[in-house]
């Protein structure tokens, strides 16, 4: 099987790698499950899988999706947290450590030109809470593959313009518009136009897909053979 993304890129469209493979291979490896197995699971090459294990490329939204509920995992396993006694924040006054600031919050750099930060100092297990950036071009899979996982989504557009497909049903988003679906129905996100896309996302309840152990956490666009996987 060959890489079905040839021009991934270690910094794709300016971004640094997305540094989230030891916890991928750490997981993997608790599990026991070959890094080829994993692959052949997820449906994209070995090679694929142990350059993202290494921070060699940023895997796709897609791909990272894909990985993370094969493997049994949330996205804030994924993002981590600081080693025990190390601080996140620092409080602000008469605060409670609570807050998270824009140069100490946990960040994923994605392929396709899409970057996530989360907004809460620590993980938490049922709740995605980010601030997501579309570079020009970004996407989140490519237009001939719709992602599907569990849990429900909002957004809210800052800036820019967001597409976002959900099934059968296209929208584009300016600033101050907003959306809610459910993430088990098909869909995808782009920039459209000539400027980022900066905006809020939160998603809740992904940990439980039911097929958290099942195969691939994308799915083909209106049927058919299994969509291509970048990453």
């Amino acid at each position: 099987m060959t890489d079905p993304a040839p021009n991934v890129r270690p910094a794709d469209r300016g971004f640094a790698p997305s540094r989230v493979g030891s916890r991928l291979r750490q997981e993997r490896e608790r599990r026991g499950i070959s890094l080829r197995e994993l692959a052949r699971r997820v449906g994209v090459s070995p090679s694929l899988v142990s350059q993202i294990e290494l921070d060699r490329v940023n895997p796709s939204v897609s791909t990272l999706y894909a990985l993370v509920t094969e493997l049994g995992m949330t996205m804030s396993d994924v993002f981590g947290d600081p080693r025990a006694g190390e601080p996140v924040v620092r409080p602000l006054r008469g605060g409670d450590g609570l807050a998270a600031r824009p140069q100490t919050r946990p960040v994923i750099n994605l392929a396709s030109g899409v970057r996530w930060e989360r907004l809460t100092p620590d993980s938490d297990p049922d709740v995605e809470f980010l601030y997501v950036v579309y570079s020009v071009g970004g996407e989140s899979c490519g237009a001939d593959a719709l992602m599907t996982h569990g849990g429900k989504e909002y957004g809210y557009v800052i800036s820019g313009t967001l597409g976002v497909r959900v099934g059968f049903e296209q929208y584009e988003l300016g600033a101050g518009s907003s959306i809610a679906f459910d993430s088990s129905s098909p869909h995808r996100l782009w920039a459209i136009g000539d400027e980022p896309v900066h905006a809020i996302w939160v998603v809740i309840g992904r940990q439980a897909d039911p097929r958290a152990q099942a195969v691939g956490a994308v799915a083909p666009q209106g049927g058919g053979a299994p969509p291509e996987r970048s990453a």
